[in-house]
């Protein structure tokens, strides 16, 4: 038996390493849940003539689903010239724009495989009269619902499934019925996987549950990271079945490679796996996964075994608290480190949506481990004498340990529609920059950050001809008139190279603010720039 545990943590170890290496390999480089930076033209903006493009700029890198137009006569206009510049969305704007309000509309995904939508209102000429043309932002319910009840499936069926049948080859040998249970649950991951593909799709486009029979709910679905995760839960799934059929020692190599594709797959997409450093949280999630297979599968068969009262079930419990510690130590630490990446700082706890889901795991979790260290401590060394009272407490200690598990489940399912605390702080860093040009001077304005609260600005200006301007001296003046704001005038510093810094900038409001540069070109010239600039909450 110490022969048998001794390969088993070696095996473990070696899985760890070689999982980790193909999991990088297999996502590539992934950025995380991407947010809206700037938007041109201006949520808001009236600008005098049609534009030629419109402009979006996300924290993160993204990929396009949807993008469209809706006119001030309600028409909608499908966008499909558009160019990728790593952040950036360029979006070509048709030609013929006649006066009045218009709605910018967009669906992206981002490198995360979470789909984020928007919409920006801008007027040409002067605003139109009436209400302006609107898109529905209400949440799906049908959707988000059957993308919750899916994940719940899926983690029910990759965790309890796969980690049941490596349970049964590596540990001992579950009841009749505890592996009935183990291989509905694998069989239903391995039938829910591709649901969740087309749901993934629906929730991407942005369209109702009616849609999920066109095939490019399917195609979208798959085109996300997600399909990474899909397509290895899946095989994860079936090598598992084919494990039970095969047995002996080809059966636990392929139990052993459907826990490590339980790691793979949910490491592959997802907010988690998804946060920088890559080469920090992949394998982290990886190892939070595999960690939860063995634990949550174990249980079912373990406790079957001792209500059988089995001649395999004492073993099976010696050999399954030997090897936990390996399984929850890793798991925790795991844990851990992702919450403190996922978070930020510890305000996000509660502040955000994705804090709160977490509150309501970690409530759970200790209980769950409250429940799991008075089996250890109390139960387990009586029941492996044979006394039948403790034998009968674990066992019903044990369903209640399964209860927690399957409610931890549907908590964490939460997690797929709550951005994560960082990605929310990097949108909120993302600077607020301004263009602006005249015939003798222009300047970009750069407002780090871009929201409220205390700021810099980073001042470039150049001549009309995109020349160099060795300006004698720049001052940048912001007022938000409408707030009632009177203008706020700071001297900037020059920093070479066209640029001037203004340090010590306390923007109190958000909304749109007026900008001007005052760029002294001569002792003798003044050139004044003016343009609006927009600044976050």
């Amino acid at each position: 038996m110490i022969q048998r545990t001794r390969a088993l943590f070696f095996l473990w170890l070696a899985m760890l390493m070689g999982a980790a290496t193909c999991l990088l390999a297999l996502t590539g480089d992934a950025a995380a849940h991407a947010a809206l930076v700037r938007v041109e033209p201006a949520d808001g903006a009236v600008i005098g003539t049609a534009p030629n493009s419109f402009s979006l700029t996300f924290s993160e890198p993204t990929s396009p689903l949807v993008l469209k137009l809706i006119k001030p006569d309600g028409t909608i206009t499908t966008l499909d010239r558009f160019v990728l510049r790593d952040t950036t969305l360029d979006i070509a704007a048709p030609t013929g724009l006649g006066n009045g309000t218009h709605v910018l509309s967009w669906r992206i995904v981002s490198e995360d495989g979470h789909p984020v939508g928007g919409s920006a209102v801008f007027s040409i000429g002067a605003p139109s009269s009436g209400s302006p043309p609107s898109v529905s932002d209400a949440i799906d319910w049908p959707v988000r619902i059957a993308i919750w009840a899916c994940k719940v499936v899926l983690y029910a069926g990759l965790f309890i499934g796969i980690g049941g049948i490596f349970f049964t080859q590596w540990i001992g040998g579950p009841s009749p019925a505890a592996l009935r249970v183990a291989v509905g649950a694998a069989g239903a991951a391995l039938l829910v996987t591709p649901l969740t593909v087309g749901l993934q799709g629906l929730d991407a486009l942005g369209t109702p549950l009616s849609a999920l029979g066109n095939a490019v709910a399917w195609t979208t679905g798959f085109s996300t990271s997600y399909g990474n995760t899909a397509i290895v839960a899946a095989m994860s799934a079936a090598v598992a079945l084919v494990a039970l059929l095969a047995g002996g020692w080809i059966g636990k190599v392929l139990s052993l490679l459907a826990l490590v594709g339980v790691g793979v797959a949910l490491a592959a997409s997802g907010h988690a796996g998804a946060a920088q450093p890559q080469w920090v949280t992949r394998p982290a999630v990886f190892l939070h996964a595999i960690g939860i297979t063995f634990w949550a599968g174990s249980l079912i068969p373990l406790a079957a075994a001792l209500r059988m009262q089995s001649p395999d079930a004492i073993l099976a419990l010696r050999r399954f608290s030997k090897v936990i510690p390996v399984a929850v130590l890793p798991l925790v630490a795991a844990g851990i480190l992702l919450a403190i990446i996922q978070l930020g700082s510890p305000s996000a706890l509660w502040s955000t949506a994705y804090g709160q889901v977490l509150i309501a795991k970690l409530v759970l979790l200790v209980a769950l481990f409250g429940l799991a260290a008075f089996n250890r401590f109390w139960l387990t060394a009586p029941a492996e004498r044979g006394e039948r009272p403790a034998t009968a407490q674990l066992v019903r200690s044990i369903r209640l340990e399964l209860a927690i598990v399957l409610a931890i489940f549907a908590v964490a399912a939460f997690w797929r529609f709550t951005p994560p605390p960082r990605a929310l702080a990097a949108a909120a860093a993302a600077p607020a920059s301004v263009h602006i040009h005249s015939a003798k001077a222009m300047a970009d304005l750069t407002i780090t950050p871009g929201r409220v609260g205390p700021a810099s600005a980073s001042i470039v200006v150049m001549t009309g001809d995109f020349g160099p301007l060795d300006a004698k001296a720049v001052t940048l003046i912001l007022a938000n008139p409408s707030a009632g704001i009177e203008p706020i005038r700071r001297p900037a510093t020059r920093l070479g190279d066209g640029t001037w810094q203004v340090d010590a900038l306390n923007l109190p409001l958000p909304g749109r603010w007026a900008a001007r540069i005052d760029i002294l070109v001569s002792d003798f010239e003044l050139a004044k720039l003016e343009s609006p600039i927009d600044i976050r909450p």
